[in-house]
C-alpha cells in the first residue's frame, strides 16, 4: 500500500509540474528568430544570436513585457528560401510565436513573407537590404540603398578622383537590387560603370570576374554580395590577384571584417553601426555584451545591433497598446521608438527608419576608422502604399 501511495503522490506532483509549465508557457511572450546558422550567413549568425540573447535577458531582468517573461525561439533558416519556409512554418505554426525578429538574406525574407502573412505574425526585419520589400506584417530597421550607397560613391569620387566603377555582386535580389541602385546613382553623379558581374549566391570562385576587373582597369570597385562567406572569398581572391584599387563593400559588417585579417585592410564601407560610436548607449551595450559573453563574444556589428534593437521596439509596441494582439502591435510598431547603440530608431518612414550613417575604412587590426558621419539619413519612399 505504501508503494502505491508513493506512486499516487509522485503522479500528482508530475501532473502539477506539467500544469505549471503549461501555464507559464501560455503566459510568456514568445519571440522567434530565424537566422542563417548554416549557409552564406553562418559567418554573421552567431553575433545575431548573441545580441538576441542579451536583449531578452535585459528585458526579462527589467520585468519582461507587461510583466510576462520573454522566451526566445531560434531556428536555422539555412540562409535561403527553402530553409526559411521550414523555419517560419516551425516558428508560426509549431512554436506559436507572438512575433518574429530576424536578420536574413533577401532570398530567405522573400520566401518567408507569404507564411508571415498567412500566420498574421508581426515581423521585424533587421538586416540591411536592397529596399522596397513591403508587406502589411513587416517593419524594417536596417538600412536601404538610399541611405548606404551615396557615402561610398561620393567618397570615391571626391577623395579618390574616381570616374569609372566596376560593380560585383551575388546573383539574387540583394546583389542585383543594390547594384542597380548604385549604377543609377553613379551615372546621376556623372560617373560611369564600365563593368558589372554576378556570381551565384553559393559560388566561391571569382577568378573570371577578377580577371575582367584587371583588364578594364576601373578607378574603383564596389561589391554587394550575400555577406558572410561570399565577402571573404571575394576579398581573398582580389588580394591574391594583387588588385589595390579603392574597394567599397556594400555588404561587409565589422564582425566579418575582423575575422578576415589583412585581407580586409583598407576596404571602405558605409554603416549605421560601428563599435567605435562614442555614445553612452553604445558604451553600455558593448560593456553588457562583454560581460555576458566574455571570451566567446562575437563582434557586435551592422547586422547584430539592429537585431538587438528590434526586441526593444517590439516591447515598446506591445506596451503601447497593452496587448500582443497582432493587429494592434503592427499599427504601434510605426509609432514607437528606441534609443540604443545606433541612436534613436523609429520605423515611421514607409515602415523603415531614418538612420545616421558612418563612412568607414577597415584598419590593419580589423577595427573601423570613421571617416565621416551623416546624421538622420532618410530611407526614402520605400512602402508608401502600406499604412
Amino acid at each position: 500500500m505504501k508503494s502505491i501511495s508513493n506512486l499516487v503522490r509522485l503522479g500528482a506532483v508530475a501532473i502539477a509540474c506539467a500544469l505549471t509549465a503549461h501555464a507559464y508557457a501560455a503566459d510568456s511572450v514568445r519571440i522567434g528568430v530565424a537566422v542563417g546558422l548554416s549557409g552564406a550567413n553562418s559567418v554573421v549568425a552567431p553575433a545575431v544570436v548573441q545580441s538576441s540573447q542579451l536583449a531578452v535577458d535585459e528585458i526579462n531582468a527589467a520585468g519582461g513585457i507587461m510583466g510576462r517573461k520573454v522566451e526566445l525561439e531560434i531556428v536555422d533558416d539555412g540562409s535561403g528560401a527553402v530553409g526559411a519556409q521550414k523555419a517560419y512554418d516551425t516558428l508560426i505554426y509549431q512554436k506559436k510565436v507572438d512575433a518574429i525578429i530576424s536578420m536574413e538574406t533577401s532570398a530567405a525574407r522573400n520566401a518567408a513573407l507569404p507564411i508571415v502573412t498567412k500566420g498574421k505574425t508581426p515581423y521585424i526585419y533587421t538586416s540591411f537590404y536592397e529596399g522596397r520589400s513591403c508587406n502589411n506584417w513587416m517593419y524594417v530597421n536596417g538600412w536601404v540603398p538610399e541611405q548606404q550607397v551615396a557615402p561610398v560613391v561620393d567618397y570615391f569620387a571626391k577623395a579618390k578622383g574616381a570616374k569609372t566603377f566596376f560593380l560585383v555582386g551575388n546573383d539574387y535580389s540583394f546583389g542585383r537590387g543594390m547594384l542597380d541602385f548604385t549604377k543609377k546613382y553613379i551615372e546621376q553623379m556623372g560617373g560611369k560603370v564600365i563593368g558589372e558581374e554576378y556570381l551565384p549566391i553559393d559560388g566561391s570562385d571569382w577568378t573570371s570576374i577578377v580577371s575582367k576587373i584587371r583588364s578594364v582597369k576601373p578607378d574603383a570597385l564596389i561589391s554587394a554580395t550575400a555577406g558572410g562567406a561570399p565577402n571573404v572569398s571575394l576579398a581573398k581572391q582580389l588580394k591574391g590577384a594583387g588588385l589595390t584599387l579603392p574597394y567599397g563593400n556594400l555588404a561587409i559588417d565589422e564582425g566579418t571584417a575582423k575575422t578576415m585579417g589583412d585581407v580586409a585592410d583598407g576596404m571602405f564601407m558605409s554603416a549605421s553601426y560601428l563599435t567605435s560610436i562614442d555614445t553612452p548607449e553604445n558604451k553600455k551595450f558593448t560593456e553588457s555584451m562583454k560581460k555576458k559573453f566574455g571570451a566567446e563574444l562575437k563582434t557586435p556589428n551592422e547586422l547584430s545591433v539592429p537585431q538587438y534593437e528590434g526586441f526593444f521596439l517590439y516591447k515598446a509596441a506591445v506596451e503601447k497598446v497593452g496587448s500582443t494582439d497582432s493587429v494592434k502591435v503592427i499599427k504601434a510598431l510605426g509609432e514607437v521608438s528606441f534609443t540604443g547603440p545606433r541612436g534613436k530608431v523609429q520605423m515611421n518612414k514607409s515602415r523603415h527608419t531614418p538612420l545616421s550613417m558612418r563612412m568607414g575604412q577597415v584598419q590593419a587590426d580589423g577595427s573601423i576608422k570613421i571617416l565621416d558621419t551623416f546624421a538622420s539619413v532618410d530611407p526614402g519612399a520605400q512602402c508608401p502604399n502600406i499604412k
